[in-house]
């Protein structure tokens, strides 16, 4: 039950800082969502990201932070393992499933729902 409340309360947080950007600037939700990404690549290059998602778990890995995160841990494992080239195949290698994962599900969202054009 813990660690639901941490994973929650880390969640929202990252949301709360998400919904502040929104309201509070001029920057579009298209922006917001890279930053949010880049901010996960550049905490999980420095090593800063993973006492995050020891204390919360999915509550840092779900976010874009967290798909920022492993891209960066990714690139890292690759250039280690393959040199200069793992820093093109090494995020597409780690994010792999959560990509494909949001391709066939959207997708499928895509048949079963009946879509409506905004007039």
């Amino acid at each position: 039950m813990v660690s639901i409340l941490k994973a929650f309360l880390l969640g929202g947080c990252i949301c709360v800082i998400g919904q502040l950007l929104v309201d509070l600037t001029k920057i579009t939700p298209a922006r917001i969502m890279v930053i949010f990404v880049v901010t996960g690549v550049v905490l999980g290059l420095f090593n800063l990201y993973q006492p995050l998602i020891d204390w919360g778990g999915a509550g840092a890995t779900v976010p874009l932070t967290g798909f920022g995160n492993t891209l960066a841990k990714g690139v890292i494992k690759e250039v280690d393992e393959s040199g200069l080239l793992g820093v093109f195949i090494g995020g597409v290698k780690a994010g792999a499933a959560g990509i494909t994962a949001a391709i066939t599900f959207g997708y499928i969202m895509a048949i079963i729902s009946k879509p409506k054009i905004k007039s």
